[in-house]
């Protein structure tokens, strides 16, 4: 591991920060930065209240190992994409008591035990969103309460099948094939996850 301390020389420094757009779910920037050479740049970003996905284990004796999955709409890439259970923090909101809303709310399914996988940044080059990953087995089904204006389809697939769609493309969401690098490690047992009982 690199020791972040001898990072001096690529770091930059806010000098000025403009205000760009304030809506109801983005804020973005545009800050002046010093380079580390001394010369001045722009820096355009978004500022997002920080987000997490659910990796639902449907784990029967003597099947396949499978997770539950959603299709959903996103309008900005104009298609339905296949992604994992996901959704952004509320203020002061502890990052697993969102992640059992969220798995809650968009699937119906509550969980008996979860397991923090870690975090990924997206979108680096412009957006302060950070996604917690957290696994969750026991899973036992209910009713969803999906808010209003979201529309998703819910179904399970192996863990084979949805790494399979990552490899072919048919499955592009970052967040969803990062996560299939934890599944992987799951599955074959490099990686044991440490389960806790829901909050």
């Amino acid at each position: 591991m690199i020791d972040p301390g001898q990072d001096a020389h690529l770091r930059e420094t806010q000098v000025s920060s403009q205000e760009l757009v304030k809506g109801s779910f983005l804020h973005a920037l545009r800050d002046t930065v010093a380079l580390p050479d001394g010369s001045v740049a722009t820096r355009e970003y978004v500022v997002h209240p920080g987000a997490v996905m659910i990796i639902p284990l449907v784990e029967e004796a003597g099947q396949p190992l499978r997770v539950v999955l959603e299709r959903q709409y996103r309008y900005p890439v104009q298609q339905v994409m296949i992604e994992f259970p996901a959704g952004k923090l509320d203020a002061g909101e502890a990052t697993q008591r969102c992640a059992q809303r969220e798995l809650h709310e968009e699937t119906g399914y509550t969980a008996s035990a979860w397991a923090k996988a870690g975090v990924i940044h997206p979108v680096i080059a412009y957006s302060t969103e950070f996604i917690e990953v957290w696994f969750s087995r026991g899973l036992a089904a209910g009713e969803r309460q999906l808010d209003s204006g979201e529309f998703l389809d819910v179904f399970t697939a192996t863990a084979d099948e949805l790494i399979a769609w990552c490899i072919s493309g048919h499955v592009t969401d970052a967040k969803t094939i990062a996560a299939a690098l934890w599944l992987q490690h799951y599955q074959s047992g490099r990686w044991a996850p440490d389960w806790v009982a829901p909050v």
